[in-house]
């Protein structure tokens, strides 16, 4: 059976509208500086040797490539020094993820009490220092805290996942959390090739990354405008009239207060029964963050290995890691189009970690650059399917009042994952080698697989894209 549509057709498509929008500037901005990690900490490395007016005196950024060569130091295999820049990019990335991890929780229980307009406005205002912060960055310290603040504020991701929720029926989920996908895909396709380029326009000299973080900046601040002036609350408000029809039926409109969902007050009973979400739960959060956290440690791990095993087994330069990862992206952008948004979110996820299994396996066997894209193209359809369709699971099992404190934890845990698999798969590389690395994670990604099919099941009342057409004609 169809469930009710929260809000009208026209509030639906607006929010959707404003919604892809804000994001793609967002993630644009977001991956300008994944390209430039190399450079930058090589700038600040070489800044802070030149600049230091006491040779002996022992800078921070000095102290950390200290304790990431005590690391590599360690290792039967040896580490060429051309990774010391992306180990601490490594690192800097664990820091981003474990901030993240600490900061999600809170800013979705805020949302859930505030509502969601104004945690996502509060949040930018964080984005807003943060690559101010950036763009200021002429020594490593301050660079350091605009990552930190950065890994704090950065709400948007889960917000906006939590705001599609609101506006979209069951059968709509899939549909819906697929177009919050396709952002990243689309963002991951351009935005790193455009950061690699506004880096090369020099305006100010001691940033020499300030163009990029400029430009940055300018996304950020547009988007904070556009979502004052143009997004409404979509925090279902205390529900109902005495005719028991929701006050976000066919008028739904954001008015004066920013509401799409209607303003009007409800009895407590009816507050009580909103906040406490479905009763009886089809998958229990514990399992889908546990489902969460263990695909993102194996996948996330793979991700920073990539660089490590293309240098190594051809050679390849940063133009032609940069083609693999637009490859990556533009196929992902076509999985988010043409299969996820079709397909039920239960069956996304299945054929993610089916497809991550499988690339595990080829990248600890492949010799060949053909072998080395045919498991690109399956990390593709995994990076296009399994965060999203656990999303949209994660939302099924949340009721309004609590749905941004459950997303906020599912994307924590995730966080979790990401902060510590590089750190570990990067040991087991090192350490036994690559075969012996991928087989272990190509382990792990089947026992993830053995999780996805046998404990995660089909939440009541949701149906597949296909079969919501047929319920509504």
């Amino acid at each position: 059976m169809s469930s009710e549509v929260p809000v009208s057709a026209s509030v639906r498509k607006k929010v959707l509208r404003v919604l892809f929008i804000s994001l793609l500037l967002d993630l644009i901005s977001f991956t300008f500086i994944l390209p430039l990690f190399p450079k930058l900490l090589e700038f600040y490395r070489t800044h802070e040797s030149s600049s230091s007016s006491d040779p002996t005196k022992t800078t921070l950024l000095n102290r950390v490539f200290s304790g990431l060569n005590t690391y590599k130091n360690g290792f039967a295999k040896p580490i060429n020094d051309r990774y010391d820049i992306v180990l601490l990019g490594g690192a800097l990335g664990s820091l981003f993820s474990l901030c993240q991890a600490v900061a999600s929780p809170i800013i979705g229980k805020l949302s859930d009490k505030y509502g969601r307009r104004r945690a996502l406005l509060c949040s930018m205002v964080g984005n807003i220092l943060s690559v101010a912060l950036w763009v200021a960055a002429v020594d490593f310290r301050t660079f350091l805290a605009s990552r930190v603040v950065g890994g704090l504020s950065e709400g948007n991701v889960q917000l906006a996942t939590a705001i599609a929720t609101d506006i979209s029926s069951d059968e709509q989920r899939g549909a819906t959390m697929a177009l919050v996908g396709a952002c990243f895909s689309i963002a991951f396709t351009f935005g790193p090739a455009l950061g690699a380029w506004l880096s090369s326009i020099n305006t100010f000299s001691r940033n020499p990354f300030a163009t990029a973080a400029g430009f940055s900046l300018l996304l950020i601040v547009t988007e904070t405008v556009y979502l004052w002036f143009c997004l409404p609350e979509t925090l279902p408000a205390p529900v109902v009239a005495e005719n028991g029809k929701a006050l976000a039926n066919g008028n739904g409109h954001a008015n004066g207060n920013g509401h799409a969902n209607g303003t009007a007050k409800s009895s407590k009973k009816t507050q009580k029964k909103q906040n406490n979400g479905p009763k009886v739960r089809t998958n229990s959060h514990f399992i889908l963050n546990l489902t969460h956290f263990s695909f993102i440690l194996f996948f996330s791990g793979m991700e920073f290995s990539l660089p490590f095993m293309t240098y190594d087994l051809f050679q390849y330069s940063s133009l032609q890691s940069g083609r693999l990862l637009g490859f990556i992206g533009l196929v992902a952008s076509l999985v988010q189009g043409g299969f996820v948004r079709r397909v039920h979110p239960l069956r996304v996820v299945q054929t993610g970690v089916v497809a991550c299994a499988i690339a595990f396996v080829l990248l600890g066997q492949l010799t060949t650059q053909k072998g080395l894209y045919a498991a690109a193209a399956l990390l593709a359809v995994t990076s296009g399917t399994v965060v999203t369709g656990l999303n949209s699971l994660s939302s099924f099992e949340a009721g309004s009042g609590e749905r941004g404190n459950k997303l906020g934890n599912h994307r924590s845990f995730g966080q979790i994952g990401r902060a510590l698999g590089p750190l570990i798969f990067c040991t087991l590389y090192w350490w036994a080698g690559r075969e012996f690395a991928y087989a272990v994670g190509g382990a792990g990604m089947f026992g993830v697989a053995a999780l996805v099919f046998g404990t995660l099941k089909m939440p009541k009342g949701s149906a597949a894209p296909a079969t919501a057409k047929k319920i509504k004609s």
